[in-house]
């Protein structure tokens, strides 16, 4: 069973992590978080699920309005070809959220580490992250250094790359 925001926000606060959510309606798409969020400071983010043909998952995570050469990215992050987007069912099975809720906060369910996590080096320029808390309902900011420790406490390696052009 997928973890709960409520679930997310205890496994934070075990880490000593502190952070802000605020709840909105549902957003589906960057231009849907631009009209909607309001005003949260700090970087917020686009998410991209893909795959390679070995079945080698990655989660990119970059600024919203990041263009990422899929042609291309492969290169940069390792991936055996080049990359397509992860089927919704791998999605929600690895990552345990849904098309639309695509967040890093996502790498708490990957408990088999089958998803290797890349924050682009962009985003990783703001103090403050943004990004949804497992629904897309609501924006958890979280600082930088205490984003990449939670990364780390889930058992993965956060990467921080040029992801973006």
């Amino acid at each position: 069973m997928p973890k709960t925001p409520d679930q997310l926000f205890a496994f934070l606060d075990g880490l000593g992590i502190a952070v802000k959510t605020v709840t909105h309606p549902p957003l589906f798409t960057v231009a849907d978080s631009q009209a909607l969020r309001g005003e949260i400071a700090g970087g917020h983010t686009k998410n991209l699920f893909l795959k390679d043909k070995k079945d080698n998952y990655f989660l990119l995570t970059v600024e919203e309005n990041a263009e990422v050469d899929l042609k291309q990215i492969h290169h940069v992050i390792g991936a055996a070809s080049r990359v397509s987007f992860g089927k919704p069912d791998r999605l929600l099975e690895l990552l345990g959220v849904t098309p639309g809720a695509v967040t890093a906060f996502g790498i708490v369910n990957d408990t088999a580490g089958a998803v290797k996590i890349i924050f682009d080096e962009a985003l990783m320029r703001h103090d403050i992250v943004n990004a949804h808390p497992l629904t897309n309902d609501a924006t958890t900011s979280i600082a930088r250094e205490d984003l990449l420790r939670f990364v780390e406490a889930t058992g993965h390696q956060p990467l921080v790359l040029k992801l973006s052009a």
